[in-house]
């Protein structure tokens, strides 16, 4: 069986100040595009079987800057949605609720349209992504599949294909324009490298 290849899309201007960011769809940075860029060649090491983006420009962005071709557009593979915390850093969440943990305590309702997300939902969102990759990887014939989304989605889906619940996430930091490799070892999904940035 393949390796699931996880990129974190380029750098924006929120996650350059720490703003949360899930349906604001902002486009990559000079910088955000030159990491999508960087990404090119250590993506061309791998026979990829199935490549998915999510639907927002800065992922779309970063798979085509990266030299993914073909690509499916997956909504599953969305960021989190931070409802009312949208825009906001955890610095400023903090002033008002000092306890507050993304991980354990989800988000209060946004703007219509975005009820925000607890944990456990996103989970369920990252359990179908895992799904359909597995069905791609037991169809590819030896490739791998690459999925081209974002920080907190990604690593609650780290957790989740490693068996671990949801709020786990919180255990791998995720840079923007990174790479990482969850493989198996003794038929077990272990990670085989994480958060590489090219050199």
């Amino acid at each position: 069986m393949g390796d699931l290849i996880l990129v974190r899309h380029g750098e924006t201007e929120w996650s350059l100040s720490g703003q949360h960011t899930s349906w604001t769809d902002l486009p990559l940075t000079e910088r955000g595009r030159a990491q999508a860029q960087a990404l090119a060649p250590l993506l061309a090491e791998h026979k990829v079987c199935w490549a998915a983006a999510s639907p927002l420009a800065r992922a779309q962005e970063t798979a085509k800057l990266a030299g993914l071709d073909p690509v499916v557009t997956d909504p599953d593979l969305m960021e989190w949605d931070y409802g009312a915390y949208e825009g906001v850093t955890t610095r400023d969440i903090h002033r008002d609720r000092p306890s507050w943990d993304l991980w354990t305590d989800g988000v209060p309702s946004g703007p219509e349209g975005h009820p925000g997300e607890s944990p456990e939902q996103v989970g369920r969102r990252a359990d179908r992504v895992i799904a359909k990759a597995e069905a791609a990887l037991a169809n590819g014939r030896g490739g791998d599949v690459v999925l081209v989304a974002h920080a907190h989605f990604l690593r609650v889906l780290t957790a989740r294909r490693l068996g671990l619940p949801p709020r786990d996430g919180a255990l791998f930091q995720l840079a923007t324009g990174t790479i990482s490799r969850l493989s198996t070892e003794h038929s077990r999904w272990v990670i085989a490298s994480w958060n590489e940035q090219p050199r």
